[in-house]
């Protein structure tokens, strides 16, 4: 007696947009460990903990790193440079003054170790 076998066709067709659509909207996590041991003794223990998810999700989810991290920031970035230039054109300038201020009268030079004060 043969069995007869049919073929079950799905109704619904996904396409590779509406998949990853719908893993950006739920989120996947994906976990796993690693662990090499030799005679009872843990050599290496690795623990990988991925999701995946959009940008909205993730922020619901409370996972938001990148909104206090500066290097994401263009506009801090920007105001960090310029502040830190402005000091440096500062430092300069009290730096000029002073070897200005020090510098001897007869036109010897002055040693460098001398002309530049500490701060």
């Amino acid at each position: 007696m043969a069995l007869a076998r049919s073929l079950s066709h799905s109704l619904e067709t996904s396409t590779l947009s509406d998949v990853l659509e719908r893993v950006l909207d739920k989120g996947i996590v994906i976990a796993g460990d690693i662990r090499v041991k030799l005679v009872d003794i843990e050599l290496l223990s690795v623990q990988i903990r991925l999701v995946i998810c959009s940008v909205d999700k993730a922020k619901e989810m409370g996972m938001d790193w990148w909104v206090n991290n500066p290097v994401f920031h263009r506009d801090d970035d920007h105001h960090s440079l310029e502040s830190t230039l402005a000091s440096m054109e500062e430092r300069m300038a009290r730096l000029e003054a002073s070897l200005a201020s020090e510098a001897p009268r007869d036109g010897r030079r002055v040693s460098p170790s001398k002309a530049i004060p500490t701060p």
